[in-house]
C-alpha cells in the first residue's frame, strides 16, 4: 500500500497512493472507497491541473523508486449513479465527485466517458500499453466497469 504525503498548497493537502503489484489485492471501486474512508480519507477528488500534476508528479516519483511498479490504473473518486445505462449526450454531466466536491474538472482521454455499463473512473496508468488516439495511457481518465479490479 501506500505512504501518506502532505502538502501545505492544495484543499486536500495529504494524499496517499495505494498501488498493488499483486493482481489478487486489487480491489473495485466501492472497496477501495471504503477503504479510504476506513483510513478517514476519501477516494481522490482532482479539482484542478495543478493537482492533477501533482498526482502525475507522484505517481512518476513512485515509478523512478525502483518499486517495481507496472501497469495498473488508480481509481479516483469519480462515478456516475442512477439506474441503468446511460447513453444520452448527458451522461458527462451525471459524474460526481464521491466526497461532494463540486468541481467541474475533468481529464478524460480521447472519446471518454463511454458511459453505457461503466459508471466508475480509473486515471489510467498503463506505461507499457502502445499509445492510442489519445496519446500513451497514462494520467487521463477512463469510465470502466465499477467491479474492475485496480
Amino acid at each position: 500500500s501506500g505512504q501518506k504525503v502532505c502538502y501545505s498548497a492544495f484543499k486536500h493537502s495529504c494524499y496517499k497512493l495505494a498501488y498493488f503489484q499483486d493482481l489478487s489485492r486489487r480491489v473495485g471501486f466501492q472497496e477501495a472507497r471504503q477503504a479510504c474512508e476506513i483510513d478517514g480519507g476519501a477516494l481522490l477528488s482532482l479539482e484542478s491541473e495543478a493537482e492533477q500534476q501533482l498526482i502525475e508528479n507522484m505517481l512518476q516519483n513512485l515509478t523512478k523508486s525502483g518499486s517495481g511498479i507496472s501497469d495498473g490504473d488508480f481509481w479516483i473518486g469519480l462515478w456516475r449513479s442512477g439506474d441503468g445505462l446511460a447513453t444520452s449526450s448527458a451522461c458527462p454531466d451525471l459524474y460526481q465527485w464521491a466526497d461532494g466536491s463540486t468541481s467541474p474538472f475533468r481529464n478524460w482521454y480521447t472519446d471518454e466517458p463511454s458511459c453505457g455499463s461503466e459508471a466508475c473512473v480509473v486515471m489510467y496508468h498503463q506505461p507499457t500499453a502502445n499509445p492510442g488516439l489519445g496519446g500513451p495511457y497514462l494520467y487521463q481518465w477512463n469510465d470502466d466497469r465499477c467491479n474492475m479490479k485496480h
